[in-house]
């Protein structure tokens, strides 16, 4: 499969200033031969790491004027040979450009194939991978900074430290074990059990990073529920500062479930507008509304919203009692036309923010008590350190970290050495998951289908 040269549009669809389209593969610079024609230039006399001007040629008929991008392995994104052709944004001449490199021995590429390549052929490990996607999903100046510290390569060097101390410790049970003549017999040495523990402790660390780095890579579900017309769309407008949902007098206009992300600090955070709670005949707006009492179920923050202008009624304490987590913040809005309202019937909330979502007021409130709650998730500078943001990466640090307590347990109890091959054997292999030294290949198409076809 390697031996295919691949090619895919790297751009995104559409009409635009210029379109990629990315070539990798051993024919790249024979097929460019083929179909492009320099200014005044041979293709065999294009220089490595250059932009050339010309054109792309079908049976001698332009099909576009382009620049090309000579890339020559091994030191390349895949470490193969990489051509770039930048041609005009159109949609139709994008297509014809790839369709002529296909003609002429390309292959489309798989999805993530690029990347693929990179990771196969040895340019960058399992957690780099990922980390590309990441970069390209990031959301926030935080997420962004973790999946480059991943991507530069911190999580690979952590794990290729923690590996030397189990092998280190391999290497002396070896020497005891195969050469019983040279008379090593003594407990393991003091500073290949120190190391272990150290690596022990490292591991704990990463694994309770996980929940802190889920947060700012993904950010914080939350749920803006009430009963109709209390106010939620126009909360969910003003703390995105622009009109995303409808807004009326009328109970029931947001049958299905709007959802938006907004950055607060650094923070992702997915604001979800539900359809108001309410008994009704409209099988659609029925519809919304079972979504949204699941969605209750499932968010990590509840935004639980009082229309302060009208008595509460029974549909309010309702939904109140739907209600089966303490990650909630209440919201009394419509405070410029309040009526006095016994919140001590709604025991589960300990925080109310009043505001005005029409008029604007209180919402910056409103964003610090969300930013507040965040910060009791404990992920203020946890980008300026290793975390972890992968539920792969969590799950296989956690099995090293038992082989390595096995270990360290065994050695404390002055039990023979070869007692401890299964567990060496388990930590560096639970290690090298991590970084896809050892991987099945539906792991590897997992991971990589979540790419683009031009990544």
């Amino acid at each position: 499969m390697l031996l295919d040269t691949i090619a895919a549009i790297s751009t995104p669809r559409g009409e635009g200033g210029i379109s990629i389209v990315r070539m990798s593969g051993q024919d790249s610079l024979n097929i460019l031969e083929k179909i492009f024609r320099p200014k005044n230039k041979k293709v065999s006399e294009l220089k490595n790491y250059s932009i050339n001007y010309g054109h792309i040629i079908d049976n001698e008929h332009i099909v576009d004027e382009v620049l090309v991008s000579i890339m020559k392995a091994p030191n390349t994104y895949t470490r193969e040979d990489i051509i770039e052709i930048n041609c005009h944004g159109g949609y139709l001449v994008t297509e014809k450009v790839l369709e002529v490199v296909l003609k002429n021995g390309a292959r489309i590429a798989e999805i993530g194939e690029f990347t693929k390549r990179a990771f196969l052929n040895g340019r960058i490990d399992l957690t780099q991978a990922e980390a590309v996607i990441d970069v390209i999903h990031g959301k926030t100046e935080k997420s962004l900074s973790l999946s480059l510290n991943q991507l530069r390569g911190d999580l690979r060097d952590k794990i290729a430290t923690i590996k030397k101390s189990v092998l280190d410790l391999a290497a002396h049970i070896n020497v005891v074990l195969d050469y019983p003549e040279e008379g090593i017999d003594d407990p393991v040495p003091e500073n290949l059990v120190d190391n272990l523990k150290k690596a022990s402790a490292e591991i704990k660390d990463l694994v309770s990073s996980y929940d802190k780095g889920k947060i700012i890579k993904d950010g914080i579900k939350t749920a803006i529920i009430g009963k109709p017309n209390v106010g939620k769309s126009s909360i969910l407008n003003s703390l995105l500062r622009e009109d995303r949902a409808i807004v009326t007098h009328i109970p029931g206009t947001t049958r299905d479930i709007i959802e938006e992300v907004i950055n607060i600090n650094g923070i992702p955070l997915l604001l979800v507008d539900t359809a108001g709670i309410r008994n009704t005949d409209d099988i659609v707006e029925n519809i919304g509304v079972e979504k949204s009492k699941e969605l209750i179920n499932s968010a990590d923050l509840i935004l639980y919203v009082i229309d302060t202008s009208r008595e509460i009624d029974e549909e309010d304490y309702r939904i109140y009692d739907i209600i089966n987590t303490d990650k909630v913040i209440g919201i009394l809005n419509k405070i410029d036309i309040k009526k006095d309202i016994d919140l001590s019937k709604f025991p589960k909330i300990e925080k109310w923010i009043e505001i005005s979502a029409l008029s604007k007021i209180g919402i910056d409130n409103l964003e610090n008590e969300i930013y507040k709650y965040i910060m009791n998730e404990n992920v203020e500078d946890s980008s300026q350190k290793l975390v972890i943001t992968n539920v792969r990466h969590k799950s296989a640090l956690e099995k090293t970290n038992e082989a390595l307590l096995n270990i360290i347990e065994t050695i404390d109890m002055g039990l023979p050495m070869d007692l401890m091959a299964v567990d060496i054997k388990d930590a560096l292999d639970s290690l090298s998951e991590v970084t896809g030294e050892i991987s099945s290949e539906d792991l590897l198409d997992h991971i990589f289908s979540n790419f683009c076809v031009g990544k």
